[in-house]
């Protein structure tokens, strides 16, 4: 099992979006927490495939460096 930090993101409207941000492009979203982090599993091993399938690069996490900055509101 690989393991990829992710980002869980409340929506306005409900809900939330959660991204992986190591995989450009890989996005999903769901009605609660449990729902989104289930979903972004099946987006992450759908990138995975087709990043195989087409030779991409894929991103190795134990080699990604995470860093939280603050900016003004």
């Amino acid at each position: 099992m690989v393991n990829y930090e992710v980002v869980l993101i409340p929506a306005e409207e409900g809900g939330y979006t959660v991204v992986a941000p190591a995989l450009p492009g890989c996005i999903s979203e769901g009605d609660t927490e449990e729902e989104a982090l289930e979903n972004i599993k099946d987006a992450i091993q759908g990138w995975l495939v087709v990043a195989r399938r087409h030779g991409l690069y894929i991103p190795d996490p134990d080699r990604i460096k995470v860093a939280m900055v603050g900016v003004p509101a």
